[in-house]
């Protein structure tokens, strides 16, 4: 396992694991328009740098989040929820609700549902944020 800081969070990866997961996974699977335009952002990698070049790193294609979805409309969008299931394990950072970046907001924490993540190794943890991300689809929000 490899220790990194994660926004604040000192957590261990399993990064084989997770890179394995990935390869395998299927990208999030709901057709609603709050998770079409999160996909689309995903797929044009319009989702902020430190998040992408983190995924990256891990070999999470960022179309394959574990968890999405829009919270509540905001000046320049709407705030979405999302993220990704790693293996391994939080050391330190504690569960907070989460740290501002500037960007977006930040978290480590234990979500024992498996959502889009049925069949992950253990020990994980995952990697949320909540950021807000504009209106990406050539379509009226429903």
């Amino acid at each position: 396992m490899t220790e990194r800081d994660l926004f604040g969070f000192r957590v261990e990866i399993d990064e084989e694991a997770t890179r394995a997961w990935y390869a395998q996974a299927d990208e999030w699977g709901c057709d609603c328009g709050d998770c079409r335009n999160f996909l689309k952002l995903a797929h044009e990698r319009a989702l902020p740098a430190p998040v992408l070049e983190l995924l990256d790193k891990l070999g999470i294609p960022p179309e394959k989040a574990t968890y999405v979805c829009e919270m509540y409309p905001a000046e320049g969008g709407h705030v979405y929820q999302f993220s990704w299931r790693i293996a391994g394990n939080i050391l330190g950072g504690g569960e907070k609700s989460g740290n501002s970046q500037g960007w977006g907001e930040a978290s480590c924490l234990h979500e024992p549902y498996p959502y889009g993540a049925p069949g992950f190794p253990k020990p994980h943890f995952d990697l949320n944020f909540f950021i807000e991300l504009p209106w990406a689809l050539d379509e009226p929000r429903e």
